[in-house]
């Protein structure tokens, strides 16, 4: 069954990764897809209205899936999207796409694990309990073929593992 889940990712880097991925028919949308002009108002606005949106398009979530490029961990907004769920204890898991292919026909770099630059109050790293998931394959395809055949599961565990 599908889920209702908020797709974290860096939008410049890896925007066509993550649609293809949408395509996948494993995720329940109740939103339109914001387009980069969208995005681009929204970001105008300022800190505060990004925020805001994140807090609208998260709430109501079974799960938010960080969708793990080459700059992921680096990008301010991934590191809040990421920090906002699990003070909301909203389900977190994450999917490497470094392996599909973008718009051009070029695989992505592999990123750094963006859970180790996030902590608990502990000041343990989210990485100690949040699985990153790197789809297998030697190609694109493949990679794109395991993730669409264990999205659903991958959500789903994590959402059993929450709270």
């Amino acid at each position: 069954m599908a889920k209702k889940v908020f797709l974290s990712f860096h939008y410049d880097g890896d925007v066509m990764r993550c649609q293809r991925i949408r395509n996948i028919g494993a995720i329940e949308e109740d939103r339109e897809e914001v387009s980069a002009q969208k995005w681009e108002t929204i970001k105008a606005d300022g800190d505060q209205a990004i925020k805001n949106w994140i807090a609208k398009e998260m709430a109501g979530k079974d799960a938010v899936v960080v969708l793990v490029g080459g700059e992921t961990a680096s990008r301010k907004w991934v590191k809040h999207e990421i920090e906002k769920a699990w003070k909301d204890k909203v389900p977190l898991v994450g999917i490497r796409i470094h392996g599909m292919l973008d718009l051009n026909g070029n695989k992505g770099s592999y990123g750094e694990d963006p859970f180790s630059k996030v902590f608990d109050t502990d000041g343990k790293p989210l990485s100690t309990y949040i699985m990153l998931h790197n789809p297998s394959g030697p190609d694109s395809k493949a990679v794109y073929a395991s993730i669409r055949d264990n999205f659903e599961s991958w959500v789903g565990d994590a959402v059993k593992r929450s709270w």
